[in-house]
C-alpha cells in the first residue's frame, strides 16, 4: 500500500482532497448562508412560528410575483437596512431571491448581525413556484 502512495501520490492527493471537500461542504455552506429550508419546510414555519419573509430581489422581480406577505429589500440593502430587521430578530427569518444564491448572501449577513433564525429558501422562488404554493402579484 505504501509503495502505491508513494508511486501515485497525485492520485492519493487528490483522493484526501475530495474527502476533505466532502466532509466540509456542510461547514462551508453554513458559513456561507446559514441554514437552508425547503418550501414546505417554510410554509411550516410561516404558519406555526410566524416567520417573516424577505425577498433580496430588486424590486421589478418582487412586483413580478411574491411570496405573500414578504419584506422586499434588496441584496445590495441589506446590511444598510439591518435596524429596521431588529424587531424580527427573535423570530425565523426566510430569505429568498430567485434560485437561492443571493439569499444565502443575504443569510449570511443576516448571521453575522445575530438574526440567528435567518433561513436560506433552497432554490428561491423557482422552488416555491414549482412547489405550487402562492404567489402574490
Amino acid at each position: 500500500m505504501l509503495a502505491f502512495v508513494i508511486d501515485h501520490w497525485f492520485l492519493f492527493l487528490a483522493l484526501l482532497v475530495v474527502l476533505a471537500l466532502l466532509v466540509l461542504q456542510p461547514a462551508l455552506e453554513g458559513a456561507a448562508g446559514g441554514a437552508r429550508v425547503t418550501s414546505q419546510e417554510a410554509v411550516r414555519l410561516m404558519n406555526r412560528e410566524s416567520a417573516v419573509v424577505l425577498d433580496v430581489r430588486e424590486p421589478t422581480e418582487f412586483q413580478s410575483g411574491h411570496i405573500n406577505r414578504a419584506l422586499n429589500i434588496p441584496l445590495g440593502q441589506v446590511a444598510g437596512r439591518i435596524p429596521e430587521l431588529k424587531k424580527f430578530q427573535e423570530r425565523p427569518i426566510i430569505v429568498y431571491c430567485a434560485t437561492g444564491a443571493r439569499s444565502a448572501r443575504a443569510a449570511a449577513i443576516l448571521h453575522k448581525q445575530g438574526f440567528a433564525g435567518a433561513r436560506n429558501l433552497t432554490g428561491g422562488i423557482t422552488a416555491w413556484r414549482n412547489s405550487n404554493l402562492p404567489i402574490e402579484s
